[in-house]
């Protein structure tokens, strides 16, 4: 017997939500096959079997939430049983009550043998795991013009590839909207009730954990990009492609890093682990929640393959197509809200990592030179966190000072 358990698929990850069985209880697996997909903190994923055989004994209905490590189902072998008292004492074990002749009305797979009885489904129902319609309806893809090549014709993520999308034509019009009223507008008075999802449930759980486990404190300059600009501009000239000034700050604070390891570092009970790759972290705004790939080794890379890195990662994260790989191993993070226009702000700690760099709006400021005249200059506030275990309040500014350092003399960070 081979037990199918909740994986563990990235720094932190402590417990995963079963989105769906892709297989019946009873149905033959091959090793390394999708039977399910699950949803962790960072991303939504698939579950793939550990092994051959029949897949038996389910223990978790869809939309449940176990810690890592549990089990979760089991394959057998041909001829082999269940043990006894398989799955006893699991609070999460389907129930078995449900009549074998109720209509398959939900687009949620049934997860147990009485549950899994012929019944008929409805035609105007598209089979498709709620991976694909997420990626579906964030790419506009026609979910009726894909054939599924999952079990009983599910449309699974990778039957999506290729697929064209909509026309931008609606197939119906949204009727005129009405002149504005110049009445006044007054709340309803009722109060609503939003339901988080689990991407938000664990966004909180683990800030939450941050700023309570982790002794916060901020150290705030404000940097020169006049030069950054101007470098900007040189690169859009070439044919190489363009780079963003959130590129310099990427491989500014690798560089920083690289100079000074001590930042670069896991605080762990009775010592402190520094770490000999530079992976920075980038978090990346979801319109469910907040996600945070990983560039790795980034003290090693270009600045056009630094900006190459980030747009594919980013582009990929909006429609879930990241790999754990690709959202774990951090050693530092990057918040840039600067498109957002805002003039300062400050980001929580990551755990494990260390520190975060927060990164405000450009500004055109006015600045008295070296001469004392007045100049016109583009600046903008940087703010770096740091966890008070591994660095202290004079680490941290010398730090963010590096940073600064190369961020004002860009030309070091080009290779």
């Amino acid at each position: 017997m081979t037990e199918v358990i909740m994986p563990k698929m990235g720094d932190g990850m402590e417990e995963g939500t079963l989105l769906e069985w892709l297989k019946k209880d009873g149905d033959k697996v091959k090793s390394g096959e999708i039977i399910g997909t699950i949803q962790t903190d960072k991303a939504t994923l698939e579950l793939e079997a550990p092994g051959s055989g029949f897949l038996k004994g389910i223990l978790l209905e869809a939309g449940g939430t176990v810690p890592v490590g549990k089990a979760i189902a089991a394959i057998l072998k041909e001829g082999e049983t269940l043990p006894s008292g398989w799955g006893s004492g699991s609070t999460s074990a389907p129930t078995t009550s449900a009549p074998e002749t109720a209509p398959a009305a939900s687009s949620t797979p049934a997860t147990s043998s009485a549950l899994s009885a012929s019944a008929p489904v409805s035609t105007e129902r598209i089979k498709a795991s709620p991976l694909a319609k997420k990626i579906a309806k964030d790419q506009g893809i026609d979910l009726s013009t894909i054939k599924g090549s999952g079990p009983d014709g599910r449309i699974v993520q990778k039957d999506l590839a290729g697929a064209p999308t909509v026309s931008a034509a609606p197939t119906t019009v949204a009727p005129a909207a009405k002149a504005p009223s110049f009445a006044p507008i007054t709340a309803s008075g009722e109060d609503k009730v939003v339901p988080l999802n689990k991407i938000r449930q664990i966004t909180a759980k683990r800030t939450q954990e941050s700023k309570q486990q982790v002794p916060h404190f901020y150290v705030t300059v404000e940097v020169d990009v006049e030069k950054i600009l101007s470098l900007r501009e040189m690169f859009e000239e070439e044919e190489s492609g363009k780079v963003s000034i959130n590129d310099f700050v990427v491989k500014a604070s690798a560089l920083a890093l690289r100079d000074m390891p001590e930042v670069n570092a896991v605080f762990q009970g009775d010592k402190l682990l520094e770490l000999g790759n530079i992976n920075i972290g980038i978090a990346v705004a979801l319109p469910d929640g907040l996600t945070v790939p990983v560039i790795k080794n980034v003290d090693q890379k270009p600045l056009r393959q630094i900006n190459a890195e980030v747009r594919d990662l980013a582009g990929r994260a909006k429609s879930n197509k990241l790999s754990m790989d690709e959202l774990s191993g951090s050693s530092f993070s990057i918040s840039n809200m600067g498109m957002l226009d805002v003039d300062n702000f400050i980001a929580i700690v990551n755990m494990p990592n260390a520190a975060i760099l927060a990164i405000a709006s450009v500004r055109k400021r006015v600045t008295v030179n070296d001469e004392d005249e007045i100049e016109i200059r583009s600046k903008m506030n940087i703010t770096c966190s740091f966890d008070h275990r591994v660095a202290d309040g004079a680490v941290g500014a010398k730090f963010i000072n590096v940073v600064k350092s190369y961020l004002e003399n860009p030309s070091r960070l080009i290779q």
